[in-house]
């Protein structure tokens, strides 16, 4: 009989592996299956996060385009590249104020300075964003660690529907206009500088 309780004890002891072995595999699978699904909605959040800044900036725009239209000495283009940050009475949590020279952290805002010519409505430059994950944001698609940039710009009533404003086509807003952060135009913002 002790033969027999030891194979009974060691089939025992194998068939505690096979279950350990099991459950280890399972819980490997679903721990794989949250950590996908806590990446996906990971990337959600700061997609919405990003267009709601992008719609609210937007829509400060709007209301300053025209409150400039209906006074009476305000001119649109005198907003070119203003800080739409500076129209939100709001604490920004993700909004690092003028951009550093040392690299801007992953899901987050900053102003970069093009013209440092302070004016009446503060210095000219270019909204940055810094996403952390591949997001797609105010319909541009924005890699990691690879910045996307808007300005702030006038818009027009393009009559001919060319694009280009003409002489006769009046100034009808401001508006949030996507730039291209290209190495030509860092070498322009930093020769402006």
């Amino acid at each position: 009989m002790p033969a027999a309780r030891l194979s009974d004890a060691s089939g025992l002891a194998l068939s505690r592996k096979f279950r350990l072995a099991v459950v280890v595999l399972v819980l490997g699978v679903l721990w794989w299956f949250l950590l996908g699904v806590l990446e996906r909605e990971t990337r959600n959040a700061e997609e919405r996060a990003a267009n709601m800044v992008v719609g609210q900036l937007k829509s400060a725009l709007v209301i300053k385009g025209a409150e400039v239209m209906l006074s009476r000495d305000g001119r649109l283009t005198e907003h070119h590249g203003i800080n739409p940050f500076e129209l939100v009475e709001h604490q920004w949590g993700n909004y690092a104020g003028r951009c550093q020279p040392e690299q801007l952290a992953p899901a987050t805002w900053c102003f970069r300075v093009v013209e440092q010519k302070e004016t009446e409505n503060g210095p000219k430059g270019w909204l940055i964003y810094n996403p952390g994950q591949p997001i797609t944001i105010d319909s541009r698609q924005a890699n990691e660690e690879q910045p996307l940039a808007w300005a702030v710009t006038t818009e027009f009533a393009d009559r001919n529907g060319n694009g280009v404003r003409e002489q006769e086509e009046r100034l009808t807003g401001l508006k949030l206009a996507p730039v291209s952060l290209t190495e030509e135009a860092a070498q322009t913002q930093d020769a402006q500088r």
